[in-house]
């Protein structure tokens, strides 16, 4: 497979006359995108959230690179074409690919240049916040599957972890999924409609009644238009509603890091940045969650958002979000 289309924001200089002796830490921001999995639909919120870590006073003494890449299969010339035999990717597939791709990553610039980063923060969007907890879990029990990665923090933005068929979208698609043959050939459908439609006619739509703004009607055009995009993102979330059911980390992980802190480990703290009423979520499962996970509060912070911010925060409200993870990433890292 070809290299992933990514971002990155590298650190700023550092004034000199700001700076002490003792070498800077290197931190890798690795962001992991929710379906349809686009890194291009964050451009607006990394680059406001590199603009807020170099405007933070504590954190001018710490360099923050900032990078995130596409889920395999979302753009064209990154596979094969799909076939009946060759078939779009499933959820495992992208925790593998993006454990892959986080394990090449190396600091690129400074004394520090060629070595691995002194931390990760990882970010997760919807199902890439399930993916981040996967990765999260699986290097604490078997570390040798990237020795050099350090995870220290995970901050996970609308979270579909726990039962995302139970949701009011996803109660949906697990129906088209279990439809016979109707669930086969979902794609089929999608594409003999979208291709109805011009480019210029699509964007139309998107742009005026689905509300998109300019930057994310262009992203999601060319997706929609895309060979096997749509086929891509189908195929996944069909995977998801089978695969993201019940909370398996519910003591396991936590009794791990738990454990890590008698082995001068690197002890996970999550913050869970929870919608108010998000579609790709069911509330009742949202709320055991947080009861169940309200007795770790020094390692987890759980925010529901009570301004109505959507799940899809990326279209429309990616700096609001990008002020709130600047300061969390200030409550980790930042100085007195």
């Amino acid at each position: 497979m070809a290299t992933p289309h990514f971002l990155s924001y590298p650190p700023r200089l550092f004034d000199k006359t700001l700076v002490d002796e003792s070498p800077a830490r290197n931190i890798l921001v690795f962001f992991i995108s929710g379906n349809p999995g686009l890194i291009d639909y964050y451009k607006p919120f990394l680059s406001t959230l590199r603009e807020l870590i170099d405007e933070t006073a504590s954190l001018e003494k710490t360099r923050f690179q900032i990078y995130g890449q596409d889920l395999a299969g979302f753009r064209d010339d990154d596979h094969e074409p799909f076939t009946a035999k060759n078939k779009p990717y499933n959820l495992e597939y992208q925790i593998q690919y993006t454990l892959a791709g986080l394990g090449r990553l190396r600091v690129e610039s400074g004394p520090s240049q060629g070595l691995p980063y002194d931390e990760i923060v990882l970010i997760g969007h919807s199902v890439g916040a399930y993916i981040a907890l996967e990765l999260f879990h699986r290097l604490l029990q078997n570390p040798g599957l990237a020795a050099h990665v350090n995870l220290a923090s995970g901050i996970l933005l609308f979270p579909t972890i726990h039962h995302i068929s139970s949701s009011p979208t996803g109660w949906k698609l697990d129906l088209l999924r279990r439809t016979p043959v109707l669930g086969d050939n979902a794609y089929r459908i999608a594409q003999t409609f979208l291709r109805c439609f011009p480019q210029s006619a699509l964007h139309w739509v998107v742009r005026r009644i689905m509300g998109f703004s300019a930057y994310g009607a262009e992203v999601t055009t060319q997706w929609l238009k895309s060979r096997d995009g749509v086929w891509q993102a189908l195929h996944m979330g069909m995977d998801e509603m089978k695969v993201i059911g019940e909370d398996r980390w519910d003591d396991e992980l936590w009794e791990i890091a738990h454990d890590a802190e008698s082995h001068d480990k690197i002890v996970p703290k999550f913050f869970f940045y929870f919608g108010k009423h998000d579609h790709w979520v069911a509330n009742h499962y949202r709320d055991e969650f947080i009861k169940k996970r309200q007795k770790q509060i020094d390692r987890t912070k759980l925010i529901v958002d009570e301004s109505n911010i959507p799940h899809a925060f990326c279209i429309n409200h990616s700096e609001v979000v990008a002020e709130k993870v600047g300061l969390w990433i200030g409550q980790i890292y930042g100085t007195s």
